[in-house]
């Protein structure tokens, strides 16, 4: 999907349970951006951070360690679902962001991002999947968002 004309200037990635893909994006996010967008992440339940997620985030300097896991319902209480683009990773977020903002001027998008939980192997192979998930995430970051420039480049 191209960049829209107008950026957002607070981003929400969300998924399932907060605890690999939205915290993975959000983390992507904030290094490429910094403080020029506000960026979240919730899910549509509550995990526990997948410390696979933290691992394969430290290889590229980017550390997700003190992420704590959120809902939807927790994030709309502390701070509001105060966003302009609420990106979705998987379908359950989905369906639960259309729920909360068919009365807000919120746009939604879907980004289908595989889950890499589910992989059996090795730590390697199994590494390998969450990777394969951060290093796509990345690129769809990078695509939907160039009309920006990162703060580091």
């Amino acid at each position: 999907m191209a960049a829209s004309a107008t950026q957002p200037l607070a981003v929400l990635f969300a998924c399932g349970l907060n605890a690999v893909r939205s915290p993975i994006a959000a983390g992507l996010f904030g290094q490429l951006f910094g403080r020029t967008i506000y960026v979240g992440s919730a899910g549509a339940r509550k995990g526990e951070l997948d410390p696979f997620a933290v691992a394969v985030m430290a290889e590229i300097g980017i550390d997700i360690s003190r992420h704590k896991p959120i809902t939807f319902e927790e994030l709309e209480d502390l701070e509001g679902l105060n966003f302009d683009l609420i990106i979705t990773l998987s379908p359950e977020a989905h369906h639960r962001a259309l729920e909360l903002t068919h009365t807000n001027a919120v746009e939604v998008e879907y980004w289908p991002t595989a889950d890499p939980t589910g992989i059996e192997g090795s730590r390697e192979q199994r590494l390998d999947a969450y990777r394969a998930v951060r290093d796509q995430l990345l690129k769809r970051i990078r695509e939907r968002f160039a009309g920006r420039r990162p703060v580091n480049e």
